[in-house]
């Protein structure tokens, strides 16, 4: 099958071209066989070359070597991880002797802002690049425990949600039975994480398998960024690339993932400009890759504990459960809202072993064929409901009211109507879970009218019913919040009852709780950060 993208993969540089990135790097030689860079080397930009061939290597720690790419003269070597020097995913090896042009991250980002045809040339390689080294879990970790093991499906989905490449495997497959039999590893041990190095972890967190590869770095407690941004869905990330575009040094800080809830969408069909709809995983991702472009430092996961307001004109402090320190002169709070669970018997027990609060790919594949359970009744229950119906024999989708159309938009009704394998239950409420050890096995609902219950063998349940405030964090600082815990603001404006602190998105009081409007309001709060800044300077000069 002829790949339609591989030039936009692998774009040819003209002399022209060339002698732009030559403005924003140096040139350099290695000998045939040197290493220009090997798996997990930081600080690595982007190189053109000049003269001879370089092969692209990927190596895992159960020892596979492939070829992924060979390049020649003319060509760019690099991807994503390129724009903030983050970890290299493959190895980069001089078959000849090789002349290059070297960028550094800083150069690389100079670069593609500087000029946009050739800005655009080189990142769109850079993330279909990113693309394909997901797609074979180049760089990334080997995950071994039972596929329905609830830490390994928590692991993953979060290397997924950041875009971190990783492969799984088993105890029982063949090799994953090869890489535990020289360990001394129990079950209480799983899941494995085998890193590319070889390194070998016993059921890491996240925080720790994140460290271990390096998408953490160390926060400098001494540099004071310009803004600090709590949380990495649309409206952090929006903001964050306005104002890092706009000169401003940025720190995006998030517990989880990019995107946020909205990056858990199995499609968005109704956000302005993609007719055809678009995953929230699809969406985020660019903003994110944006953000990078502008030079916006990220950190994930960063789960702040504390916030100390420094005052107009002063610092402010963000302290995180592993003792880092950030500082800045502005603080945006865009940490959205963490999933309502029901008070139901054993569902501690069952999450992340049947019970969902999202469906991705992750989750659809123990669907396949067997009837599912869903929760809900806005628009993120509707596009799960939809998209599991793809997987899934049949969907039972239960709501409290008598139907969807006062929290679901239209579009998304017409076409849970028009699904036989959707079946609509108004009026209904979880009663009852009921499973083993290995997990879910049946679920009990009862209908609210008439009291009448229904058992159901259902294996999966899926829970999208709203969201609290994240804002735990900002009682140190005593952020005023509204009765329901959201960040108040004051009329027409994002500004919160403290100087120099701004609210955005799902967390903000009054927020219309949409993708199209958390942008916008990441957009919006930059021209007022501005207007602080400014004021700041103003002030010290009289």
């Amino acid at each position: 099958m002829v790949d339609s993208r591989h030039d936009e993969r692998f774009p040819t540089l003209n002399e022209d071209e060339i002698a732009i990135a030559a403005r924003f790097g140096s040139r350099k030689h290695y000998s045939a066989q040197a290493s220009l860079f090997r798996t997990g080397d930081t600080g690595i930009g982007l190189f053109v070359l000049i003269a001879g061939r370089v092969s692209i290597t990927r190596h895992d720690g159960a020892g596979h070597v492939a070829e992924v790419a060979r390049h020649s003269p003319g060509s760019v070597i690099g991807e994503t991880a390129g724009l903030l020097g983050r970890p290299a995913l493959v190895d980069g090896t001089a078959i000849d002797d090789v002349e290059v042009i070297a960028l550094s991250p800083e150069g690389l980002r100079a670069l593609v802002v500087a000029d946009a045809d050739l800005g655009e040339k080189i990142t769109r390689a850079l993330i279909l690049r990113r693309v394909d080294l997901i797609a074979v879990g180049a760089g990334g970790p080997i995950l071994i425990a039972p596929a329905d093991n609830a830490a390994r499906v928590g692991l993953a989905n979060f290397l997924r949600r950041n875009g971190w490449p990783f492969s799984s495997t088993t105890p029982t497959d063949p090799e994953g039975a090869d890489l535990l039999a020289p360990l001394d590893i129990g079950p209480d041990d799983l899941p494995i994480a085998i890193l590319p190095d070889g390194t070998v972890l016993k059921r890491p967190d996240q925080t720790q398998l994140a460290r271990a590869l390096g998408m953490i770095a160390d926060a400098d407690p001494d540099q004071v960024y310009d803004v600090a941004i709590v949380g990495a869905g649309p409206a952090g990330l929006a903001a964050s690339v306005y104002a890092a575009s706009e000169g401003l040094s940025v720190v995006v800080l998030d517990q989880r993932s990019f995107g946020g809830q909205a990056g858990a969408s199995a499609r968005i069909e109704n956000y302005f400009g993609f007719p055809t709809g678009i995953s929230g995983q699809a969406l985020t991702a660019r903003g994110f890759v944006q953000a990078q472009k502008f030079g916006v430092e990220i950190a994930i996961p960063t789960r702040i504990m504390d916030l100390v307001c420094g005052g107009h004109g002063g610092i402010h402090r963000l302290t995180t459960d592993d003792g880092r320190t950030y500082c800045a002169r502005v603080i945006v709070i865009a940490s959205g809202a963490r999933y309502r669970r029901p008070n139901l018997d054993r569902l501690d027990e069952f999450e992340g072993r049947g019970v969902w609060y999202w469906a991705s790919p992750l989750e659809a594949q123990f669907c396949s064929g067997q009837e599912v359970a869903l929760v809900g009744g806005g628009n993120s229950a509707g596009q799960a409901a939809v998209y599991l119906a793809n997987h899934a024999s049949q969907v039972w989708m239960l709501v409290r009211g008598e139907g969807l159309a006062a929290t679901m938009s239209r579009y998304l009704i017409d076409r849970i109507e028009a699904n036989p394998r959707i079946t609509l239950l108004p009026h209904t409420e979880i009663a009852a879970l009921d499973g083993d050890p290995a997990g879910l096995s049946a679920v009990r609902w009862r209908n609210r009218r008439t009291g009448e219950d229904q058992d159901a063998p259902v294996r999966n349940l899926f829970l999208f019913i709203g969201a609290d405030p994240e804002t735990d964090w900002l009682s140190s600082c005593g952020i005023g919040l509204d009765s329901r815990g959201f960040v108040a603001t004051t009329a027409n404006s994002r500004a919160t009852d403290h100087p120099g602190v701004f609210a955005i998105g799902d967390v903000r009081s009054g927020s219309v709780k949409r993708v199209g409007g958390a942008i916008g309001e990441g957009a919006a709060v930059v021209a007022e950060i501005h207007a602080y800044l400014d004021g700041l300077k103003t002030s010290s000069s009289v």
